[in-house]
């Protein structure tokens, strides 16, 4: 996949591309439907699927005070976009006088004279162009008159644990992370939700206890709701080559059943700040800290509270330790043993 990061790179483009615009944040299943129709659309044409996006999202410019949450960080977001077949990614940085074009001028100063796309692939609630002024009707009007064909994809719907059916999107699965539903919030990514950063020396308790941990730095992305999880990690030197080493597969086929603890390890104390720790199941090696961890949510145990002694707290991670196991073992036979 391409990468290119300002509008003059876009002279490096074959005209007549399919084009789909959005900040993609999470590629989860209503994103990755647009991107399969508009791969199908790119092969018919003997062209290429062109995704452009913005980094940093375009509200963390124009009104920072509501910039939301970030579900995939912009390496992550790269390595799922290429898993979709995308050809080209344009990451532009949102600068004020792109995002206030108006709706008209944004199609010709942008896509007419720069991309001239044969088709536009968006899903019915796109917006564009100063104050969201541009919606989907504005932009199939201006593809009659500028010679692009627009295809408009719906949203998709999953039925949650709670058996309420809802739609897919970014601000939702946002929602369900911060409420701790990260099986729900799987099932509209259509993976584990994950967590990638650093490695950073921990307190030991969790060693002193007989399980210990490895700490991540906390990440510049949504973190879910403080609790113990069930989930899968992996280790890399860099983010780059934990991604890497991921099988094009599901996350646990080649990842390292653990359980998880965000919170803020209250039965110490109230001066700690939040941690997010993984206790291996199968093996926890020294010496990682300055490596790199990805951290795939599975399913919610248990929330978190203060325990009278350390021996309560111990006993109550072995019984976390059991039903990660159990739930872990189910999803590997579930979807990697088929």
């Amino acid at each position: 996949m391409k990468i290119l990061q300002t509008i003059a790179d876009l002279q490096k483009i074959r005209k007549g591309c399919v084009l789909t615009i959005g900040n993609f944040d999470g590629v989860h299943l209503g994103h990755q439907e647009i991107l399969s129709i508009a791969k199908k659309a790119a092969i018919r044409r003997k062209t290429e699927l062109l995704v452009m996006t913005f980094e940093p999202h375009p509200v963390a410019i124009l009104y920072p005070e509501r910039v939301p949450g970030v579900l995939t960080p912009l390496e992550l977001k790269k390595h799922l976009l290429a898993k979709y077949d995308v050809d080209c990614l344009i990451v532009l940085d949102g600068d004020n006088e792109l995002l206030n074009l108006s709706p008209e001028d944004f199609v010709n100063r942008f896509l007419v004279e720069n991309v001239q796309p044969s088709v536009v692939v968006e899903g019915s609630d796109f917006n564009f162009g100063v104050g969201r002024a541009g919606d989907i009707d504005t932009l199939r009007k201006l593809g009659v008159e500028k010679d692009f064909e627009v295809s408009v994809i719906e949203p998709k719907q999953i039925k949650l644990s709670t058996g309420q059916t809802v739609r897919i999107s970014s601000t939702i699965i946002r929602y369900m992370l911060e409420s701790g539903h990260v099986t729900d919030a799987g099932a509209a990514l259509g993976r584990p939700y994950r967590l990638i950063d650093q490695i950073i020396p921990g307190r030991g308790i969790g060693k002193r206890l007989g399980f210990p941990t490895l700490n991540m730095r906390r990440p510049e992305q949504v973190i879910p709701a403080e609790g113990v999880y069930a989930g899968f990690v992996r280790i890399g030197q860099t983010i780059e080559d934990v991604l890497r080493k991921e099988s094009l597969g599901l996350a646990c086929e080649d990842g390292i059943a653990a359980v998880y603890s965000i919170g803020q390890a209250r039965t110490y104390g109230d001066e700690f700040p939040l941690l997010i720790e993984a206790h291996l199941l199968k093996e926890n090696v020294d010496g990682l800290a300055g490596q790199y961890m990805a951290m795939d949510f599975v399913e919610h145990i248990r929330s978190q509270h203060k325990f009278r002694t350390s021996e309560e707290l111990s006993a109550q991670i072995a019984e976390d330790c059991e039903k990660a196991r159990k739930i872990l073992t189910a999803q590997r036979y579930e979807h990697c043993d088929e």
